[in-house]
């Protein structure tokens, strides 16, 4: 099954998905400190609030865990974004000794010497990424329970740091959560039981355990239980869409012992569902770990009942444990996909303005998706669709939004970004939700006076050779028109017009022009509909927020936990670092 988040999103940035969602549950970010030097950024340095080490073995090398540590660049200005940059990481290892031992990989750019391990990396840029990972494993003769601390500083003559203090234990839980056996295939009103089950295989018995639930926009649990919290939208920026649950459950969760729901959960699919995600997660409950998943965003306890978890096989007894790390993080979480049988309605408008010759009027032309689904592609986040304009014989775009680039009259690549063109095509993020759409906004202007110029405005797939959406069942609407100084309006009123109404012209098929093979890759596909990342482009003249719909743990794409604003996923955003890891440490398990 793909993963929620790949490991480039981690070294470029949280988003989606990609995602924060994940990265809140496995790290706590450092909060970026005030900037204390005039034009350098400061870069918070961040992690796991604590890592659990496997006791050391009566015989064989004991099994190691990883130590992910983070880069933050709050900085949203792209522009000041810096790719050669070098820096160093450092870790003060004199806090761990006798607790534990440091490696790393072979191929790593970090070096263990003595009491300190140093890792150099370059690229400073707006947003999250991360370094190589530190291998820790239990030291010979420490005892569980032992414990120490590493200090994390950065330094670089581009920025500074804030430190970074995570905390090493030996021992400790190994919450494991067991997959469920979900119906993938699924019709609106579908509703499925989510008996959400788990087994503690570590050294010490868990105090209470946190439940994380994720789901994107076509899902719902109905029930609000007064032990959960909740956050629409967020908190790991996979955009709005997502729902985030954190459930604290109480109870002494002992080792060997498995668990289930008291009262399995009700996964019900809407009317609006299309592709989506569900993703279910368990972590020892702690403050910590509370603040990490929570991720900034605003949530609401619910009224309900209380969600209990109760043995599902009987535990052997042991008396009480400190609580600490898990020992292996990477198996605490699983995600299901559902495909349901639905459709969306995309319509297309366009724009009626009138003008002198010489004159610049305003247009405003776009899209709206009249349901009953929201569309996303979740996992491989690309665009759910394109906005393809063809600009009026007789006049200039002047002014375009920043997400529409221009293209050849025949659709195909356009080095010159700058001149006029006469044709634009704006991308759509990767979700759009029910009732949401894209409003782009062209400034034109009048060479020839014509009446009744027009130029058209298609809402298709991103590929110019396949242009039907395959989820839209009404193609007859899928193009308007902008009309220019059309019959009765006036060619010589003067002056700038921006648009009149919200629609114009009779629905036609898209553009028939031969098609480029330079707009999209030779045997590209369409997108393979599994989901977040984060929405692509927009300007001050195209929006796609909360009319056109997220980026992705928003935008479960590919918008969890999942999935809150990153928030998203979201716990989103668009879910990192986490995946990476998890994928590294399973292969390193087996």
């Amino acid at each position: 099954m793909t993963r929620f988040s790949p490991r480039t999103a981690l070294r470029r940035a949280a988003g989606s998905l990609a995602a924060a969602g994940l990265l809140a549950a496995a790290s706590l970010a450092g909060a970026a400190a005030p900037a204390q030097a005039a034009d350098l950024p400061v870069l918070a340095i961040g992690g796991p609030a604590e890592t659990a080490l496997h006791p050391y073995p009566a015989s064989g090398e004991p099994p190691h865990s990883t130590l992910g540590i983070t880069i933050n660049n709050p900085s949203e200005d792209e522009e000041d974004e810096d790719y050669e940059t070098e820096f160093t990481v450092t870790f003060d290892l004199g806090g761990i000794v006798g607790v534990a031992d440091v490696a790393v990989e072979d191929d790593s750019d970090c070096k263990v010497t003595g009491t300190k391990a140093v890792c150099t990396d370059r690229g400073i840029w707006a947003g999250l990424r991360g370094i190589d990972d530190l291998l820790l494993t239990a030291a010979e003769g420490s005892g569980d329970g032992d414990t120490g601390t590493i200090k994390v500083t950065g330094q670089s003559r581009g920025a500074t740091f804030t430190p970074f203090t995570t905390k090493v234990t030996v021992g400790g839980a190994d919450l494991v959560m067991e997959e469920l056996p979900f119906k993938e295939q699924t019709n609106p009103g579908d509703q499925q039981k989510a008996p959400i089950t788990f087994t503690n295989r570590g050294s010490r018995a868990a105090d209470g355990v946190l439940l994380g639930l994720v789901y994107s926009r076509g899902l719902d649990i109905p029930e609000r239980y007064s032990n959960c919290e909740y956050a629409e939208g967020g908190p790991d920026s996979r955009g709005a869409g997502w729902t985030t649950a954190l459930c604290s459950v109480e109870g002494s969760f002992e080792v060997g012992a498995t668990y289930t729901l008291a009262t399995p959960l009700t996964i019900e699919v809407t009317t609006r569902a299309y592709y989506d995600m569900f993703v279910y997660r368990i972590h020892e409950d702690s403050a910590a770990q509370r603040t990490a998943q929570r991720a900034g965003a605003p949530f609401e306890r619910g009224t309900g009942a209380v969600l209990k978890a109760v043995p599902a096989k009987t535990p052997a007894k042991q008396g009480p444990t400190a609580r600490g790390g898990d020992l292996n993080p990477w198996d605490n979480q699983h995600e299901a996909d559902f495909r349901t049988k639905n459709t969306a309605d995309f319509v297309a408008y366009g724009d009626k303005v009138a003008g002198a010759e010489g004159s610049t009027v305003k247009a405003d032309i776009g899209f709206r998706n009249e349901g009953p689904a929201w569309i996303g592609y979740l996992r491989s986040g690309e665009n759910v669709a394109t906005l393809d304009f063809t600009v009026p014989p007789g006049t200039t775009v002047t002014a375009k939004p920043d997400r529409c680039r221009a293209v050849t009259a025949g659709g195909g690549y356009r080095e010159d970004q700058k001149s006029p063109a006469p044709r634009y095509i704006c991308s759509t993020s990767m979700t759009v939700q029910d009732g949401g759409g894209l409003d782009l906004a062209f400034e034109l202007r009048i060479d020839r006076s014509r009446v009744g110029a027009e130029g058209a405005v298609t809402i298709r797939s991103p590929w110019l050779q396949e242009p039907k959406l395959p989820f839209d069942p009404k193609p007859a609407n899928n193009t308007a028109y902008l009309i220019v100084n059309g019959e009765g309006e006036g060619s010589d009123s003067g002056g700038t017009t921006g648009g009149t109404d919200g629609g114009s012209g009779e629905p036609s098929t898209p553009p028939t022009s031969a098609p480029d093979p330079s707009e999209s890759p030779s045997g590209t596909t369409r997108p393979s509909e599994s989901a977040p990342s984060t929405t692509s482009g927009g300007g001050s003249a195209g929006t796609a927020g909360s009319s056109g719909g997220g980026g992705g743990l928003a935008s479960t794409g590919s918008t969890v936990l999942i999935a809150s604003g990153t928030a998203a996923a979201a716990l989103a955003a668009g879910l990192l670092l986490f995946t990476a890891a998890r994928r590294r440490a399973a292969a390193q398990h087996a």
